[in-house]
C-alpha cells in the first residue's frame, strides 16, 4: 500500500513536538537564515532537537532554506547546508537553483513551492537535476497533477489546507513592488491581507474597507483520495 505522508508546519521545536504527537509523518521548519519566512527561522541547535524528538517517532525534519540567494551568500549557504545535513535533517527545501552548483552533501532536495511547479516539463527538469521531490503549485488541478505524475517519478507534495495567496504560486511581487519587501527574500509584508477601497473613475466610492484581495483558505479534505489517486504521497498543511 502506498504511504501517504501528513506534513505540517513547525514554527519551532515546540511547535514541531505537538504536531508529531498528533499524528503527523513529518514537519517542515525554517533554518535561521533564507527561510521564505524569515521570523520564523530556527537555528542549528533549534533543529537538532526537533530531529532528536522526531527521530524517535520515524517523523521526518524539512528544512526550508527557500528564498533567492545572492551570490555572496551561496557559501554561507553552503556551509548552513552541511551543518543540517550533520544533525540529521531529512531534507531542505529549496527555490535558488544556484544550490545546485555546490559540492552539496548526500542530503535530498525538495523543489519549494516557489519554484513555480506547475507542468509536467518543469517537474521533469526537476528531477534531472537531482531533485528527489518537488512542491506542486496550489493552482494545479487534478488532471494536471495526474499528467506530471505521468511523466515523472519523483515524489509529489501537494498542499490541502491552509492560506492561499491571491497571486501565482512562487511568483509574488506584490509586496516588494508596494514597499520593497520582498517575498523571495522571506520579507513578505502581506498587502493581500489588508483593506482597500473600490472607486469608480469618478472617484464615486464602489466598496469601501473590505478585504478584496485575501482569499479563503484553503481545505482540500473531500478530495483527499482523488488526490491520492493522482500519484501524490505528502499532505502538506501550509503555515507555521
Amino acid at each position: 500500500m502506498q504511504k501517504i505522508e501528513l506534513l505540517a508546519p513547525a514554527k519551532n521545536t515546540e511547535c514541531a513536538i505537538a504536531a508529531i504527537t498528533c499524528g503527523a509523518d513529518a514537519v517542515y521548519m525554517g533554518a535561521e537564515q533564507f527561510s521564505a519566512r524569515e521570523a520564523a527561522g530556527n537555528s542549528i541547535e533549534e533543529i537538532l532537537k526537533t530531529v532528536n524528538f522526531a527521530h524517535q517517532y520515524y517523523a521526518k525534519v524539512y528544512v526550508a532554506l527557500n528564498t533567492i540567494l545572492t551570490d555572496a551568500e551561496l557559501d554561507i549557504a553552503h556551509k548552513l547546508i552541511d551543518r543540517l545535513y550533520t544533525i540529521g535533517v531529512d531534507g531542505i527545501i529549496v527555490q535558488d537553483m544556484g544550490i545546485l552548483e555546490l559540492d552539496l552533501p548526500p542530503i535530498p532536495l525538495i523543489a519549494s513551492t516557489q519554484t513555480n511547479n506547475m507542468s509536467p516539463e518543469k517537474v521533469k527538469f526537476l528531477q534531472n537535476v537531482g531533485f528527489s521531490r518537488a512542491i506542486l503549485a496550489r493552482e494545479l488541478s487534478i488532471a494536471e497533477i495526474q499528467n506530471i505524475r505521468k511523466n515523472s517519478d519523483i515524489d509529489l507534495e501537494c498542499f490541502v489546507h491552509g492560506a492561499l495567496c491571491v497571486s501565482h504560486s512562487g511568483q509574488c511581487y506584490m509586496s516588494y513592488a508596494l514597499g520593497g519587501r520582498s517575498a523571495n527574500r522571506g520579507k513578505c509584508a502581506q498587502p493581500c491581507r489588508k483593506l482597500y477601497d473600490i472607486y469608480d473613475l469618478d472617484r464615486n466610492p464602489i466598496v469601501k474597507n473590505k478585504y478584496l484581495l485575501s482569499l479563503k483558505d484553503l481545505n482540500l479534505s473531500k478530495y483527499l483520495s482523488r488526490i491520492i489517486d493522482c500519484g501524490v504521497t505528502s499532505f502538506k498543511i501550509e503555515g507555521r
